[in-house]
């Protein structure tokens, strides 16, 4: 399964340039791990972290001017960095598996001349075979909503950054040349009709262009959860969905596809998830009689069982959380911000076990990121792990890697949490 190696995002609310991991020419910087967990206190950036995931989802599946409104964003001066004019800007660097090469994708969002917002640039771009040092090569590069694709599996062509846009005409007109009133088999000329859509939405629906489409369907699904305990409350139609929605108002529907298409598996998942929640002994479902469908929990100690809509915060959080990692097709990438809310503050360190534990087992293992400002869920943590955010005296936010202090990691080393260490502020610098 695909896994992000490092993001660099810049100009997106107070991540004035923030990156996490390692990029194409940060080739010493240590990749993310398979689980990554971001600290800080309020107001540091990280529900803007959260949310720099969620806007670029947003901008594949919606175009980028209906992505500064969604999620309650407030349009792209509400969400472009105070004080600046550049574009808002997101390099992703990742491998579609463990051993094939690095492919990065880079995004720029600009205002046009009628203060819209729009694609201004847009790159995927792949080192070739046995090629370790230099520039990586384009497969996909457009400016303004016109640019060159490579078909298939060709490496592409050398762009030269310093001439932006005239090496990209000038690529145009070159091929053009090459073979008068066609494209190359190899490449062909791409203008967009809308310059507010992803170059990537359209032509990773194409089977001619794989690597794009790769990329495109592994954005489509990621999993940002905005899980609330009231929509699980609530009571949907009767009827088996395969996998959890990111409101999880329909947990019943998954577990009633388990129980339907996985009845071998079924009981002992929920066997498994039953064993980390205090108190429950069994988890099933019941039609209503008009058609809807109650999720029901039998508490040790009671014969009557207990609904959903009678359940606590925690146990419905905690509940639909391991729904999701034992989802046997999971979504590759997985964000959660701060699980802690509504949890026993012992649970906590299960979780973080339970999320690690899913993440590292095995090739289709999601890679999840979670934010948090709980000790108690720091503690499970490993330094390589953990990020630190915090805020400069300037207002934008700055990031640090745990493992990268190695007073903290010698700290660690002798048996200390880290829970502890960023109580007692060691992992704070200002």
């Amino acid at each position: 399964m695909a896994k992000i190696e490092g993001i660099r995002i810049a100009n997106y609310r107070v991540l004035k340039n923030l990156t996490l991991g390692k990029l194409w020419n940060t080739q010493h910087a240590q990749p993310l791990t398979p689980m990554s967990v971001v600290i800080g206190k309020n107001g540091v950036g990280k529900s803007s972290l959260f949310d720099a995931f969620g806007f670029l989802a947003d901008c594949l599946k919606l175009g980028v001017e209906e992505a500064c409104d969604a999620q309650g964003r407030g349009g792209f001066q509400r969400i472009r960095s105070q004080g600046t004019d550049a574009p808002i800007e997101f390099e992703v660097y990742y491998r579609e598996e463990a051993n094939a090469r690095p492919i990065t994708y880079e995004l720029a969002i600009d205002r046009d001349a009628s203060g819209r917002p729009y694609v201004s640039r847009e790159r995927l771009r792949q080192r070739r075979s046995h090629q370790r040092r230099g520039w990586p090569f384009s497969f996909l590069v457009m400016n303004d909503g016109r640019g060159v694709a490579w078909k298939g599996e060709v490496p592409g062509q050398q762009i030269n950054e310093a001439h932006g846009l005239f090496a990209i005409e000038s690529l145009i007109a070159q091929l053009a040349s090459t073979v008068p009133g066609e494209e190359s088999a190899e490449t062909e000329v791409v203008e967009l009709q809308d310059k507010r859509k992803l170059g990537i939405a359209t032509l990773g629906a194409l089977k001619q262009h794989p690597r794009i489409s790769s990329f495109r369907k592994f954005v489509e699904g990621w999993y940002l959860s905005y899980f609330t305990p009231d929509a699980a409350r609530s009571l949907p139609l009767a009827g088996p969905q395969r996998h959890l929605n990111v409101h999880g108002d329909n947990l019943g529907n998954v577990v009633q596809f388990m129980e339907r298409e996985q009845p071998g598996r079924f009981q002992s998942v929920l066997n498994r998830i039953a064993e980390k929640i205090p108190g429950i002994d069994r988890i099933d479902t019941r039609p209503s009689p008009d058609g809807r469908l109650l999720l029901r929990f039998n508490d040790k100690g009671f014969t009557d069982p207990f609904y959903a809509q009678q359940m606590s915060d925690g146990t419905l959080k905690v509940f639909a959380y391991l729904l999701l990692l034992e989802d046997p097709q999971p979504p590759p990438f997985i964000c959660i911000e701060e699980p802690e809310n509504g949890l026993y503050h012992k649970l906590l360190e299960v979780l973080a076990q339970e999320l690690r534990k899913h993440a590292e087992t095995g090739r289709s293992a999601p890679q999840i990121l979670v934010t948090t400002h709980q000790p108690y869920f720091v503690d499970a943590l490993k330094p390589d792990e953990t990020w630190i955010l915090e805020k400069d005296a300037n207002g934008f936010a700055s990031i640090s890697r745990a493992s990268d202090n190695e007073i903290v990691k010698a700290m660690v080393n002798e048996g200390l949490t880290l829970g502890g260490l960023w109580y007692s502020d060691y992992l704070d610098r200002t």
